[in-house]
């Protein structure tokens, strides 16, 4: 193997780590646990432990979907060189990390996106409209969908006629009903991925949809229950304890989207470097993310807790919940999606039903959405000027 490629490649290794550290520190590894943090449920150093931790877990068992769509997804007619992959990560890692020292969310999407579209069309690729449409449709619609979901919950969740111990157990049978049904790579056979329903269909030997919606009810309904009864005997540690729960899938979430940022560039140089496999590549991601989120997370944390809205552990609840849904579904798709976009814009949502105006900083949510449109333009043309003059 000639020695010159395997140093690049270990370059772009080196670079790639120092992107899922950023992204762990930045958004991956403060947006999960903001609302819990925001409403005391937990401290934030213990919140930085969980969120490395299950953000690890995500990561490797599934960020595939998301690394192959960042890798070769984005740009049609073309193999990005290693140089490429380079600059890549170092632009999308050093406006990150411009962001976690300002304070503001810098979406991670936006960077990594815009520079991987930039190298890729100056180096002669072709767009890809189709993905790009998928794309800005996520984008565009999150903020709506996702706000609007944690708005609608936040109303109702205080209401007297609507008991917490109906409530908060029919969102937690939602969520639940959901889990059941998300594939995870340890659950499938040799090269593939299964569900915990598809297993429980498998323990119950039984095939079809009737089967299906048996397993995804009956989870759903069990732990429903369960919930409905730890709220009922004490309503304040029952909350806490769901809403730590919806934060550490949030996490997970987290880990299963954000890693193929910062892997996702390396997928393509696989083929040339055959000892290496993608599993090897996600793990390394999600120790990366894991070592950023223990070590910059707190400040990001902090900052989205306090600055953006007066969380309770209902308005936190009713933003964690739509979070973990939209992240899922962009898992699903395979679709690069801002983290913070997801969290910011339930936090929004859920502090906005309860306080109005008052609770929430309209200066900081103006300049973070100046954040997030400035990153993707600025990563796209700092690209696409890069590549033009070194590459």
């Amino acid at each position: 193997m000639d020695p010159a490629l395997i140093a690049l490649f270990i370059g772009a290794a080196l670079a790639s780590l120092f992107m899922a550290w950023v992204i762990g520190a930045g958004s991956s590894g403060a947006t999960p646990f903001a609302p819990a943090v925001g409403a005391n449920a937990i401290g934030t150093m213990r919140a930085a432990l969980l969120v490395g931790v299950f953000g690890f877990a995500g990561a490797v068992t599934q960020g595939g979907n998301v690394s192959e769509a960042v890798g070769s997804g984005l740009v049609g007619g073309m193999s990005m060189p290693v140089a490429g992959v380079i600059l890549v990560l170092v632009l999308g890692a050093g406006l990150m990390a411009v962001g976690i020292v300002t304070g503001y969310p810098i979406a991670t999407a936006f960077t990594v996106t815009g520079a991987v579209i930039g190298v890729g069309l100056a180096l002669g690729g072709t767009p890809v409209w189709s993905k790009y449409q998928q794309i800005a449709a996520v984008w565009v619609l999150t903020p709506f969908v996702g706000g609007g979901i944690a708005y609608a919950s936040a109303s109702v969740l205080p209401r007297p006629d609507v008991p917490e111990r109906y409530s908060i157990p029919v969102l937690v049978g939602l969520v639940t009903a959901v889990l059941v049904n998300i594939e995870f790579s340890f659950l499938g056979g040799r090269g593939s991925a299964g569900t915990v329903r598809e297993t429980g269909q498998q323990v119950l030997a039984a095939d079809g949809t009737a089967s299906a919606v048996f397993v995804t009810v009956g989870a759903a309904a069990a732990v429903a229950a369960v919930v409905r009864w730890d709220v009922g005997r004490d309503r304040r540690g029952g909350l806490q304890r769901v809403l730590l729960a919806l934060g550490s899938l949030v996490a997970f979430s987290a880990g299963g989207s954000q890693v193929g940022l910062a892997v996702g560039p390396l997928i393509p140089l696989l083929e040339e470097i055959e000892t290496v496999s993608t599993v090897a590549v996600l793990v390394g991601g999600g120790l990366g993310m894991l070592a950023g989120s223990w070590m910059g997370a707190p400040r990001m944390i902090k900052s989205l807790a306090q600055d953006y809205s007066s969380l309770g552990p209902r308005r936190a609840i009713s933003a964690l919940v739509p979070s973990f849904l939209i992240a899922q579904l962009a898992v699903l798709l395979g679709v690069p999606v801002s983290f913070n976009e997801i969290v910011v814009s339930a936090i929004i949502g859920s502090g906005a039903a309860i306080g109005g105006r008052n609770a929430v900083d309209a200066r900081k949510i103006g300049v973070t959405l100046g954040a997030w449109t400035g990153s993707f333009v600025l990563s796209f043309a700092l690209a696409y000027a890069a590549s033009a003059v070194l590459l």
